[in-house]
């Protein structure tokens, strides 16, 4: 399969584009973060151009396209609705409505997020309610994607991993921190179902080889509160897990509201590609594996940004 990934320069983008490679032609396309790598077919291009998005597809000619491009920073999007809108929205509209004329599939990345936390354990018939800017704007894409490509499948994720600049994910934060000695918070009243990227990466590729189509919930099966992830990735890492402070979000002076409650249920899912979906347990001893085989220094060995 011929498969385009918007944002592969990203978390997800970038481990995605990898993972996919060993099966795939894959096109990533990248805008701030130039990428130095012949795995994969790294496109340049500011994606709110006009044309631009026209050019990628008619490049790619694509079988699958995989949408993770985003504003991800919760309080970025506080600082900047405009753009927010334009990435996590418009953006994603447009990329469907030219997708669905197209005949390729195409899966949407969105967020637990869009939940407001208050009870958890969400299906995804369950109502949302956001609460920040992020929320709101990744919510409204969701919406316009199903509206203009029925057929695309439309994925709610949470996730972590090592990243292009190391410091992308709150594993990386917690190892960083902690290898260096420093103290942190670790929020004991948010709780989310965190799964590993490379383990994300495969299951949307098994999503789009099973043929589905419509709204998933693809997190872990196994969730936790911020700082038990915290203290868990610390004794993986043989790591101080003292320096971890139980910590309200409230007290983390944080711009946007957080959700405390992001638990969702992922039976859909599991029943849909009959398995069950990896747990959290298995995704940090995959995590400290990756370590121990220096993929976090292969990553950012790709960057071309100093």
């Amino acid at each position: 399969m011929r498969i385009l990934i918007t944002g592969a320069s990203g978390l997800l983008g970038l481990n995605l584009a990898l993972e996919a490679a060993r099966q795939h032609t894959v096109f990533g396309t990248v805008h701030s973060h130039d990428l130095n790598t012949n795995l994969f077919q790294v496109l340049s291009a500011d994606l709110l151009a006009p044309g631009a998005l026209e050019q990628i597809l008619e490049e790619a000619q694509p079988d699958w396209i995989i949408h993770c491009a985003a504003l991800a920073m919760v309080d970025a999007c506080e600082s900047d609705p405009e753009l927010a809108r334009k990435l996590n929205t418009d953006l994603p509209r447009r990329l469907a409505s030219l997708v669905a004329r197209g005949g390729a599939r195409l899966v949407h990345i969105s967020t637990d997020a869009v939940f407001d936390g208050g009870r958890g354990d969400y299906s995804e018939g369950d109502a949302p309610n956001p609460l920040s800017v992020y929320a709101h704007t990744k919510l409204d894409g969701e919406r316009a994607v199903a509206e203009a490509h029925p057929g695309a499948i439309i994925a709610r994720v949470n996730l972590f991993g090592w990243s292009l600049t190391g410091k992308r994910s709150l594993a990386e934060f917690f190892v960083n921190h902690l290898t260096a000695g420093k103290p942190v918070m670790g929020f004991t009243d948010v709780y989310f179902c965190p799964l590993l990227v490379n383990d994300l990466a495969d299951l949307l590729t098994h999503m789009l080889d099973k043929g589905l189509s419509g709204l998933y919930h693809v997190v872990s099966g196994e969730c936790t509160s911020k700082y038990d992830f915290g203290v868990r990735i610390a004794h993986r890492f043989g790591l101080d897990a003292s320096l971890i402070q139980p910590t309200s979000v409230t007290q983390g002076g944080l711009q946007a509201a957080r959700s405390p409650r992001l638990t969702l249920r992922t039976d859909k899912l599991a029943s849909a590609l009959g398995m069950s979906l990896p747990s959290l347990s298995t995704g940090l001893e995959r995590f400290y594996n990756l370590y121990q085989q220096g993929y976090p220094q292969f990553l950012q060995g790709l960057s071309t940004n100093p």
